[in-house]
């Protein structure tokens, strides 16, 4: 299989500038949240300061006989001091106005009620002063402390408004922007050393680990930390380490199962030239011959047998399965009949797997799953027999919560304890006296392959072996 060979991210591409990068913009975007309601609270105060004035001018003209007569240098200065165009004073009814001479007033006007003070009205009265102000005039109007029926009114351009609110913005931002940079570099550095640092390491000796897995140097160091981030570098030490050892011992099974197959296979040409020799002896006419003869061909059956099983296992292929449109009813007929069940003059055998029932397997992997249940089954039933009974093996099919559910199963005596012990373990999980055990191994790794599950199933009598199908292999 090929593999894709992956490069360590760099510095500018990694962990530590998504970290830095997103710990920016959540302080920015904090910022921003407190920006609203600041400038909201600037561009009141700075109102609230022009509105105080003008009350101050609203008193000068209370305390003058004849407000209507005072300089034209009085009125003006009072007006640039507060830099307003022009001051409304309202008492009992009564309204005063004092005007900048050649005052040019701009059409139009924006009111602002400083009386209204709630936190919606001075954020939106900002962003109004932000977005769309500096060529419009702006009428103040509030009132004296404690002098309710007296209303000042102040009119004065907004441009300067909108410009210091821009400068207070913009020295905000800067602020801002420095105290991002700020905590970033500070948590940068924190989370480098007990985050970043060790993560890159690890990421590093995965990369190395994945391209030479036989050096064992490779293999990361744990250290003493007791936090997450320790108990992975135990835990990645350790899989190193079995994957290590696991390739190693695959190494060496490989080469030793090179050698017996090899021995092998000159075994059974000596056993098959052994079995020609054995029949030949079988014809002589000395009756120590004829006694000794079967058993000597029985044993030798048995060892070509056994050779021959060694060899299939060891060609097993790990193609993965290639599924097609399977009638499952015909599939299990055609595995009876290579198992030798079908006709067997002892043994009869029941297919319940309803007809034209489809799915999608691979045909060949999976008549060889059924070969070897159903060759199991006619070996032990021909050995010990079903006692009382006709000797039967039946296969069945039924629903189940995770697709289909295929049973196989005998009336004979069971399984021993030792095989069910070790059922489908290779050259363990035999239960006759000179079997391998490759057959049940070889039918649950084709089973694993389909994404099934092959399992033992307790009965009071004989023996059942249920295969479960995914729901994505039956076929409408």
């Amino acid at each position: 299989m090929a593999t894709t060979k992956r490069a360590m991210p760099g510095r500018l591409s990694g962990l530590s500038v998504k970290i830095i990068a997103t710990i920016v913009i959540v302080i920015l975007a904090v910022e921003v949240v407190i920006y609203l309601p600041s400038a909201a609270s600037f561009r009141q105060g700075w109102l609230n300061d022009r509105l105080r004035v003008g009350i101050v001018a609203a008193r000068v003209l209370d305390a003058v006989p004849d407000a209507m007569n005072l300089p034209r240098m009085l009125t003006d200065r009072l007006l640039t001091s507060a830099g307003a165009l022009a001051i409304v004073y309202r008492r009992e009814g009564q309204s005063q106005l004092i005007e900048l001479a050649d005052a040019d007033m701009p059409r139009e006007a924006v009111t602002v009620d400083m009386r209204v003070r709630d936190p919606a009205t001075l954020i939106l009265g900002a962003l109004d002063t932000l977005l769309f102000g500096g060529t419009r005039t702006l009428r103040i109007v509030g009132e004296e402390i404690g002098q309710q029926e007296r209303i000042i009114e102040v009119l004065m351009p907004e441009a300067p408004l909108k410009a210091e609110l821009l400068v207070y913005s913009r020295n905000l931002f800067v602020l801002s922007l420095i105290l991002a940079i700020i905590t970033s570099a500070v948590l940068y550095v924190f989370v480098s050393r007990i985050l970043i640092g060790p993560i890159r390491r690890l990421t590093g000796n995965m990369v190395g680990f994945r391209r030479a897995p036989e050096n064992a140097t490779l293999i990361v160091a744990p250290t003493a930390r007791r936090d997450e981030i320790g108990v992975m570098e135990q835990e990645l030490a350790a899989m190193e380490t079995d994957i290590f050892s696991m390739l190693r011992q695959r190494r060496h099974l490989a080469d030793l199962g090179l050698a017996v197959a090899k021995i092998n296979h000159d075994l059974r040409n000596t056993l098959t030239s052994a079995q020609l020799l054995s029949d030949q002896v079988a014809n002589v006419d000395d009756p120590n011959v004829q006694r000794l003869a079967p058993r000597l061909v029985q044993s030798i059956d048995r060892a070509i047998g056994f050779a021959q099983s060694v060899l299939d296992y060891g060609r097993q292929s790990a193609a993965p399965p290639r599924p097609v449109r399977v009638d499952l009813h015909r599939l299990i007929e055609d595995a009876a009949f290579e198992a030798g069940l079908a006709g067997h003059p002892a043994i009869s055998f029941v297919n319940a797997v309803p007809a034209e029932t489809a799915v999608l397997v691979d045909p060949d992997q999976f008549a060889r799953i059924f070969i070897n249940l159903l060759r199991n089954a006619r070996e032990a039933l021909e050995v010990k027999g079903a006692g009382a009974e006709t000797p039967k093996v039946e296969a069945g099919l039924a629903e189940h919560p995770d697709g289909l559910l295929v049973w196989v199963q005998d009336n004979g005596p069971g399984l021993p304890p030792r095989a069910r012990d070790n059922l489908f373990v290779a050259f363990e999980g035999s239960a006759r006296a000179g079997g391998t055990g490759l057959g049940l191994a070889i039918a649950r790794e084709l089973a694993e392959a389909h994404g099934g599950r092959l399992g033992h199933v307790d009965t009071p009598r004989g023996t059942r072996f249920e295969l479960t199908l995914p729901v994505a292999l039956r076929h409408p």
